[in-house]
């Protein structure tokens, strides 16, 4: 396996906290400001006022696009407005200040900066209460290269680091949350073989040394074979190949005191999906080295966790990683298979193959759930192509009656929204469950239609509605909202546009709350 040099695996511009108006002027260590604002009115510092009303009576870009200002005795010379362009429509939310910030800074880096100092003043406005952490991490997002790139250029980060003026000490919480991105992005983002099953679970297993996490891998065949069924049929074709072979990665965090409240992550890591025997066409396999998007997001959230360390919190995550290989041996469609809750499912296409996986793990995460402190359970996937064709680029929340009850996805989503990382809230039906019995009574549950999702009514829906019965929380009072991001998980170019990570951010919130 290819070893990783650890300045790659750590590559990650960190955030420090700056309390002092006076870290704008030269030689206070800063090479360029870079401000953030909806208007030029907003900002607080009367050096910074002065020279960009002076710009822009030469230049009226100023304050309505980003741009670089010569500014003597500022900080490197160089001031950067970048406007947080139609912040008062009451329909916008806190990704207009992430924008800017992504177009600030990287002026900043094209301008030759090192180690630029943000400057986000604050606004009255409640949508906007994280505006500065927002904008930190959407730098973090325009910086980020691709682990192949940096290995093959040996790829520093651009800078030295980024000041947060004012930020209250947020700069901890920052730093968590983008060291556990960068981890999620380089597991989503990595090509197929390089992230395979096996390299996905020993970069977890490297990523976590000494975090202060149980960290365990399944790996024996039989095991997997035997506790993981579903899991198992979908890489059955992949057991031929011993680099394809799958594993589970099991997380711990548990925080210091008493705890409160438990939560539980499903993770869908398909390396590769190919569709199986149900073979993808006409173009549509290329991207799928992404599938594996929600186990990124889970094992990014459990980084974040360890270092943040927030207390009175347990959480516990399982990963199913997996290759749904084509082969002589690859499973097939109308076959009948035990769940590890025992219940039997019939396939319904060998390309509905994430829910299979999420099952088994979920299975297994119910029975630790039932013994657990104030339990809430969770899925994260690059489920369906319905929720893009739902939703466009916006994850979706599925709940069970339960945590309907508790008002798990109302939360979640009001924290989505406050973090840039917005959901969409769907809700089961009756329907969803009748679409998912088998007619004929051979088995308990059918595992799909055989369309494609994104032409099948309550496409992103219904599989809720079977990973509640495969997995045996159906017939428990334990909480359940399944998360498709299959719309979020990529920027850009669906096929190879740069992973988000989302919602780790957002978890992390609600983890914390």
């Amino acid at each position: 396996m290819t070893q990783i040099n650890p300045t790659v695996q750590a590559f990650q511009v960190p955030f420090i906290d700056v309390t002092s108006d006076d870290a704008i002027f030269e030689g206070e260590g800063w090479d360029a400001v870079v401000v953030i604002a909806p208007s030029l009115a907003d900002i607080k510092q009367d050096e910074i006022n002065l020279l960009a009303a002076h710009a822009r009576q030469i230049d009226m870009r100023v304050g309505k696009s980003a741009t670089l200002l010569f500014a003597p005795g500022l900080a490197g010379g160089r001031l950067i407005i970048s406007p947080v362009v139609d912040a008062d429509n009451t329909y916008n939310d806190v990704r207009v200040f992430a924008k800017a910030a992504r177009d600030g800074i990287a002026i900043a880096k094209a301008a030759g900066a090192t180690k630029p100092l943000l400057v986000v003043p604050s606004v009255g406005d409640k949508r906007y209460q994280y505006a500065q952490q927002v904008a930190a991490l959407a730098c973090g997002q325009e910086l980020w290269q691709p682990l192949e790139a940096r290995e093959a250029h040996a790829l520093v980060p651009s800078f030295k680091a980024i000041g947060l003026l004012n930020s209250a000490c947020y700069s901890l919480l920052v730093n968590a949350a983008e060291s556990g991105r960068v981890l999620a992005r380089d597991l989503c983002g990595t090509d197929p073989e390089r992230m395979s099953a096996i390299g996905f679970a020993q970069h977890c297993v490297d990523a976590f040394a000494d975090s202060g996490l149980a960290v365990s891998v399944i790996d024996q065949v039989e095991k997997l074979k035997n506790d993981y069924p579903l899991l198992s049929a979908v890489g059955r074709s992949s057991f031929g190949v011993d680099r394809h072979h799958p594993r589970v990665v099991k997380l711990e965090y548990v925080g210091e005191g008493p705890v409160t409240k438990t939560l539980f992550f499903a993770g869908k890591g398909v390396v590769y999906d190919t569709g199986g025997a149900d073979i993808k066409v006409a173009g549509s396999m290329a991207g799928m080295s992404r599938d594996k998007g929600g186990a990124a997001a889970v094992a990014g959230l459990m980084k974040a966790l360890s270092i943040f360390k927030p207390k009175g919190i347990k959480v516990v995550a399982e990963l199913g990683l997996v290759r749904n290989s084509i082969g002589s041996d690859a499973f097939v469609t109308d076959e009948i298979i035990r769940s590890h809750a025992g219940v039997r499912v019939r396939i319904g296409n060998t390309d509905a193959e994430g829910r299979l996986v999420l099952a088994d793990l979920l299975s297994h995460l119910r029975i630790q759930a039932e013994q657990a402190v104030n339990p809430q359970l969770f899925s994260v996937a690059t489920l369906t192509g319905h929720v893009v064709r739902a939703y466009g680029g916006y994850s979706a929340l599925i709940e069970n009656s339960v945590a309907k009850q508790q008002g798990v996805a109302a939360l979640l989503a009001n924290v989505g929204e406050q973090w840039g990382e917005p959901f969409e809230v769907s809700r089961l039906r009756p329907e969803d469950f009748d679409k998912v019995a088998d007619k004929n009574g051979a088995a308990d549950v059918v595992s799909s239609n055989n369309g494609p999702s994104s032409i099948t009514a309550r496409g992103h829906q219904y599989p809720a509605a079977f990973l509640l019965k495969a997995s045996g929380l159906q017939q428990t009072p334990l909480a359940f909202t399944h998360i498709d991001i299959a719309g979020s998980a990529v920027e850009g170019d669906p096929l190879y546009g740069k992973p988000t990570s989302s919602p780790l951010v957002a978890l992390l919130q609600f983890a914390v709350v």
